[in-house]
């Protein structure tokens, strides 16, 4: 066993954890944060996404010693003051989600991709997520949805999308 300290959504949580133990599992069974999703535990789906020091990673592929000392954020700390992320705000509006499933990995990815493109088109947009999968939208609507988001964050005139459904 070995003890780790991490900050998660800006709350430092220490724990004694297994060599072996993956992030994942950590987030989820020790920290009881359950958005975060376990779907392929091969870093095929996604549906992992945390940000570990600011960078999109798939915690199933990253050991929870590995984060010691490390700031990580989950789906649950998008929200802030009772307002929805602009992002979890333009999968609503845009029906961007379908089964949720895919969705708090998608946001988290999605996170990254605006902090370092604020205005990407529908082609970086879908290229930013290529990593993560759906199995139910076909992807049209988080693209919408991520130019909702986008657009708000820039205080730019929200995007006329409407969604489609499939």
């Amino acid at each position: 066993m070995k003890e780790i300290t991490v900050t998660v959504n800006g709350e430092q949580h220490t724990a004694s954890v297994e060599a072996r133990t993956l992030l994942v599992h950590f987030i989820r069974e020790t920290l009881n944060l359950t958005g975060t999703h376990i779907g392929c535990d091969t870093s095929n789906c996604g549906a992992c996404t945390i940000l570990l020091d600011g960078k999109s990673v798939k915690s199933c592929t990253v050991l929870a010693v590995q984060a010691n000392g490390k700031q990580i954020a989950t789906v649950e700390g998008l929200a802030a003051g009772g307002e929805l992320h602009p992002l979890q705000e333009g999968f609503k509006e845009n029906h961007g989600l379908h089964c949720g499933f895919c969705t708090p990995g998608m946001l988290m990815r999605a996170v990254e991709l605006l902090e370092k493109n604020p205005n990407p088109s529908e082609e970086e947009i879908r290229w930013g997520i290529a990593g993560n999968l759906c199995r139910c939208t076909g992807y049209n609507n988080i693209v919408k949805s991520i130019q909702y988001a986008a657009a708000k964050m820039r205080g730019d005139e929200l995007p006329d999308t409407e969604p489609e459904f499939v």
